[in-house]
């Protein structure tokens, strides 16, 4: 299977033995975030070009799941951790401990190797930008927004996400 190892092969091209045989090989790491944090993140690097959270969530929406970009796609549509087998799935907000773990499993040294990660900082602030995103949208799109996610809701916990609730 040396075309497996050709650095910029999609999985997509190859067939089902050649995707088991190569996927065997490999530690696989899925990194996961709150899907409403990921469309704040989204919103807030300029990728929506909306002059308001609101309007970027609708257009989200509008697109529907095959048109929406990568930044604003369920997770399970992109990673299919039904399908694949991951060794590790990393949360966001757990970020240095689950790296250090990793690091370690590894046999790297795990202290000198990762960056200053602030992850009770980032949650506190991310939870503070839930709540005043959250706030402007109608009752209609957080409806439509936990249903656009419900796969990713189910599949991960993420237990204080505000389109669980």
């Amino acid at each position: 299977y040396r075309r497996l190892h050709t650095k910029e092969a999609q999985l997509s091209k190859f067939n089902q033995t050649e995707i088991k045989t190569m996927l065997g090989s490999y530690t696989k790491v899925l990194f996961v975030r709150d899907p409403f944090h990921r469309l704040i993140a989204t919103f807030l690097q300029g990728m929506g070009i909306s002059p308001s959270f609101s309007s970027f969530v609708q257009e989200v929406l509008d697109s529907g799941m095959h048109n929406s970009s990568v930044s604003s796609k369920p997770l399970v549509s992109l990673c299919q951790p039904c399908l694949i087998q991951y060794d590790y799935v990393v949360m966001f907000g757990f970020l240095r401990q689950e790296l250090g773990h990793l690091l370690r499993r590894a046999g790297l040294p795990a202290g000198s190797l990762l960056p200053e990660l602030t992850d009770s900082q980032v949650q506190w602030t991310y939870r503070w930008l839930s709540e005043q995103m959250f706030s402007e949208l109608s009752a209609q799109q957080k409806e439509q927004l936990s249903r656009f996610y419900r796969w990713d809701l189910a599949a991960f916990p993420f237990s204080s996400s505000f389109l669980s609730e």
